[in-house]
């Protein structure tokens, strides 16, 4: 039995299968109900909420529910464009993931809101000749110097370098560091990766090889 419990909450299915990455990546058992009708018969831990179709006075009356369960954190996934609008219940212990994260960030934040950040540990930082990688801030260092890494260029990196000497096509990797929802081309992945070798330097960039006919292989 997983150790931890999570409830997607949801009104239609686009994120089921992004949520229930957490149950391969964390180990945790996934539980799906709808905003209108939440599953109360199961324990859990976390309320991971689809944020598509739910007004900011539902999202207020579900965090005063989960107070009343024992203060239980909530994670919303909301759209770019609705962001502007959204409105976190001030007292409630909450989060929120846009709807383009990749599944490595849904992982990190659903981690710092189960208070797992502790248990990112040695195993969390990677060295790789003068680069360092921090896996549980999203931090890059060249010669102890911070890199200017986006969001998801520091994801195809890290996602690479945290699966040495195999290579992964280019669809894979739309997959793998874009997610499901993601709908761009496989040119997507080519530009990253050259942004990324112009970043790392040299040495670094030395180590992110064309694989020709496949995508890329990050050597050790």
């Amino acid at each position: 039995m997983a150790e931890k419990s999570i409830l997607f909450m949801a009104r239609t299915t686009r994120f089921h299968e992004f949520a229930n990455t957490l149950t391969s990546t964390m180990g945790v058992e996934v539980n799906l109900a709808t905003p209108d009708s939440p599953n109360a018969t199961h324990d859990f831990d976390l309320l991971l909420l689809d944020a598509d179709g739910v007004r900011n006075d539902r999202i207020e009356q579900i965090s005063k529910w989960l107070d009343n369960r024992g203060n239980i954190p909530m994670l919303v996934i909301v759209d770019a464009d609705a962001l502007p609008g959204l409105r976190l219940p001030a007292h409630s212990r909450s989060d929120f993931i846009c709807a383009t994260a990749s599944p490595t960030e849904l992982e990190v934040r659903t981690r710092r809101l189960l208070g797992q950040e502790d248990s990112f540990a040695v195993d969390d930082i990677l060295h790789v000749d003068n680069m360092v990688i921090n896996l549980a801030t999203y931090q890059v260092y060249l010669d102890e110097e911070p890199v200017d890494l986006t969001l998801m260029e520091y994801s195809l990196l890290s996602f690479l370098a945290t699966h040495p000497n195999r290579a992964y096509s280019r669809e894979v990797l739309l997959h793998r560091v874009w997610g499901f929802e993601y709908c761009g081309g496989t040119r997507t992945v080519d530009v990253h990766i050259r942004r990324i070798r112009s970043k790392v330097g040299p040495q670094i960039a030395a180590h992110i090889s064309t694989v020709r006919g496949v995508g890329y292989l990050f050597k050790e």
